[in-house]
């Protein structure tokens, strides 16, 4: 299987390093939710991540096809019962109404995020046929067999004579046999860590479709490999998704593909790591989670206040995809800090203009290559922490600028127009953060808004009540807020 680090390299070289591939495009499959519940912060992180790198791809002037699945049929928990029918037994609805309520909650998190949508969003309930198609090429080539209208991938088997089970994850097959989970109809299995590609039904399972074993659903791991071979070809160059996901999932999914038609999926797997929470790992039986909503609305325990989304992407662009993130009040307070210099630094570099009359020296020299290095630091693993380090350089050289220890006359005309271009592009383009002024509806409440508390201290002023006058003065100063009292009365702005 090839080092992901030849994906990287090549970001660097010329374009026909995928295009050779697919007629112009680069082909990337990234593993979506399992839409039985709300989406969690894991998976935003790894749809944040996946979206950065689509972005940085197209920049490059790639096209790309991207698509991410629905999981709607096939996915069961640990005790063999389908995750959607739970979901629409606990919440007394039908299936594909539990399915339609948290796919459109999914994509409302995904705007609210800035996550740009993929270029096809397939659901596995929508290619039912191209999996028993898979199912057959599977049995036909002698890696699976059917046992009582259920059809089982023998691993035994493809280990044997294939020699890839395990490349993937690492792991040795006999560590791969032993970590198998204990599900329902083990006894139909030739091993117990064969696995289902197709599953005959319980009389009381909703969700089924007629096959030539026998009306069943297909198992989880197969609709990932049907749908990325349908939209992207046998192979394809990125396959992407969360590291809890390399074993058991894609490990499967990669035997499916050999096992079907012989050829590895993907050229390049990436997989994002953990994120948890004040040093542990998140888990709602020990109260150690929080979920979107709760950092939004700073309805939680575990935080001071309340954070924004694009505060929230901002943190987690601070660590490498494949890196642990750990998620703090303090790291999430540190995140809005630096989001709001970054924002500061783009709205101040676009009030500054130039003359027209410069000079390449030392200062024009050090904004250029503070520029090639972010974007090298973007081809080399799509490392956004390095990248945004620069970014914070340019920050203090536009600052500088501003207040005058820096003369733009040092820049030429070329390198400033460089500068705004590659500063805006970085922030929005790339990274995919948005500026969060407040504007129209709400800032005229919060006009209003203030307006009252003005008046409420006024009046607390002229009634000699310097407690209550002091007391909302440090308030607002502790929420960044600064009153200004003139000859035509008091003004705020946001400091």
């Amino acid at each position: 299987m090839n080092s992901a680090l030849t994906l990287y390299n090549s970001l660097s070289r010329k374009k026909e390093a995928f295009q050779s591939i697919h007629e112009g495009y680069i082909g990337m499959y990234v593993c979506g939710p399992t839409v039985y519940n709300d989406v969690h912060l894991g998976n935003c992180r790894t749809f944040v991540s996946f979206d950065v790198i689509f972005r940085y791809l197209r920049y490059l002037g790639y096209k790309v096809r991207y698509v991410r699945n629905i999981t709607d049929v096939g996915h069961l928990l640990d005790g063999g019962e389908d995750r959607i029918l739970k979901g629409a037994r606990l919440e007394k609805l039908e299936p594909m109404e539990v399915v339609q309520k948290y796919t459109q909650g999914f994509h409302d998190m995904m705007r609210i995020f800035n996550v740009l949508p993929p270029s096809i969003e397939p659901r596995a309930s929508g290619h039912i046929l191209e999996q028993i198609e898979m199912v057959q090429a599977i049995i036909d080539n002698g890696y699976a067999y059917e046992t009582n209208g259920s059809v089982y991938f023998d691993t035994v088997k493809f280990a044997e004579k294939e020699k890839v089970y395990g490349q993937l994850s690492g792991r040795v097959i006999d560590e791969l046999f032993s970590e198998t989970r204990d599900l329902k109809k083990q006894d139909e299995k030739r091993h117990p860590a064969d696995f289902a590609i197709w599953m005959k039904a319980d009389p009381e399972h909703i969700m089924r479709w007629k096959s030539p074993w026998s009306e069943g659903f297909p198992g989880w791991h197969l609709e990932c490999s049907a749908m990325s071979t349908k939209y992207l070809g046998p192979t394809f160059d990125i396959h992407g998704g969360g590291n809890d996901l390399k074993f058991p999932h894609h490990e499967n999914e990669v035997a499916q593909n050999v096992g079907a038609c012989q050829c590895q999926p993907a050229n390049y797997w990436l997989h994002t790591n953990m994120l948890l929470m004040n040093g542990r790992k998140m888990s709602k039986s020990d109260g150690n989670t929080i979920t979107p909503e709760q950092l939004f609305t700073g309805n939680s325990e575990h935080i001071s206040k309340s954070y924004s989304p694009m505060v929230l992407r901002f943190f987690m662009l601070q660590s490498h995809y494949r890196s642990t993130l750990d998620l703090t009040d303090d790291a999430l307070g540190a995140a809005e800090k630096g989001y709001r210099r970054l924002m500061e630094g783009y709205r101040t570099l676009q009030g500054l203009s130039h003359s027209g009359q410069g000079n390449a020296g030392e200062l024009d020299g050090e904004i250029n290559q503070l520029i090639d290095q972010a974007r090298a630091h973007m081809s080399d693993d799509f490392n956004t922490p390095m990248a945004l380090a620069r970014l914070f350089e340019l920050v203090s050289k536009i600052n500088g600028l501003r207040d005058g220890h820096l003369q733009l006359s040092q820049l030429t005309p070329e390198t400033f127009a460089r500068l705004q271009g590659a500063f805006s592009d970085f922030t929005f383009e790339i990274l995919g953060l948005q500026e969060e002024n407040i504007g129209g509806e709400a800032n005229g409440k919060m006009d209003g808004l203030m307006q009252l508390i003005i008046e409420l201290r006024q009046r607390s002023r002229a009634n000699k009540d310097w407690a209550t006058a002091d007391k909302i003065r440090d308030t607002l100063q502790e929420l960044n807020i600064q009153l200004k009292d003139g000859k035509d009365g008091t003004s705020w702005s946001l400091d």
